[in-house]
């Protein structure tokens, strides 16, 4: 069965949702939607990257994703389909595929559907939906675009390395408000070579262990671990490390290594 995953800052209270998996059920009425989350916040490129990212792998190869950050039209805003590691992307170039991606995609093209007028202010429920349910079909990404090399790119915000220290900051807060720092977990073992550390954040705090699961200390003490996403997370067993520790987004975090 072909699957077509959502990924949308759309919400829950509207009908908007409701009307884009309308579409997609009259184009490929067989088709299998999987909601990713509609909950991003508004135009909030860096969290829908970061949620796809780190769930596209788990997908059967063939799935297309659908994504509907920042879809209205404009000059400078280009709708692409790509194939990458054998799925699907459809979405604006607005960067957020070079967020996505950490390698080169084996094909892109530029989106050259006809825009339906009566859709003009909802180019996802039009554009977006005939090309994700012709790829969904096994259609070729050469029948509904023209063929090119370029993304838009965004910056990721890369650590600082030094011999002793990695100077981090924090990318994403989960719904448990576990806190993902942008160390993954091969930088930290190639600047540690098994070495102690001394992690430190907000209000003088610090953690010096890794842990291998979430309760491997008391119930409301802090940690830190590598998460499903192999960043560093900074947690509270069943608590609230971001309110609690007073941590967010693009705040910095230290390692130093001894």
């Amino acid at each position: 069965m072909a699957i077509i995953t959502l990924t949308t800052d759309l919400g829950y209270k509207d009908f908007y949702q409701a009307a884009l998996k309308g579409s997609i059920l009259s184009t490929l009425p067989d088709v299998n939607i999987i909601d990713i989350t509609h909950e991003i916040q508004a135009f909030n490129i860096s969290r829908a990257a970061f949620i796809l990212k780190n769930c596209f792998n788990y997908f059967p190869k063939g799935t297309v994703h659908l994504i509907g950050i920042d879809t209205v039209y404009s000059e400078d805003n280009k709708y692409l389909a790509i194939k990458y590691k054998g799925h699907y992307f459809v979405g604006s170039d607005n960067g957020i595929f070079s967020l996505i991606f950490e390698d080169k995609p084996e094909e892109i093209v530029e989106i050259n559907i006809m825009q339906d007028l009566k859709f003009l202010h909802f180019p996802l429920a039009d554009i977006f939906v005939k090309a994700a349910c012709h790829l969904a079909k096994g259609g070729k990404l050469v029948e509904i675009g023209i063929p090119t090399a370029n993304i838009e790119q965004r910056m990721h915000l890369h650590p600082v390395i030094e011999k002793d220290m990695i100077k981090g900051s924090v990318i994403f807060i989960d719904s448990f408000q576990n806190v993902v720092t942008n160390v993954s977990k091969d930088l930290f073992t190639k600047v540690q070579k098994g070495r102690n550390f001394t992690l430190s954040f907000k209000r003088n705090e610090t953690i010096n262990q890794l842990s291998w699961h979430y309760n491997e200390v008391p119930e409301g003490e802090k940690l830190c671990l590598f998460g499903i996403s192999n960043h560093l997370e900074i947690a509270i067993n069943k608590g609230k490390a971001s309110g609690l520790l007073g941590l967010h987004i693009n705040d910095t975090i230290r390692i130093e290594f001894h």
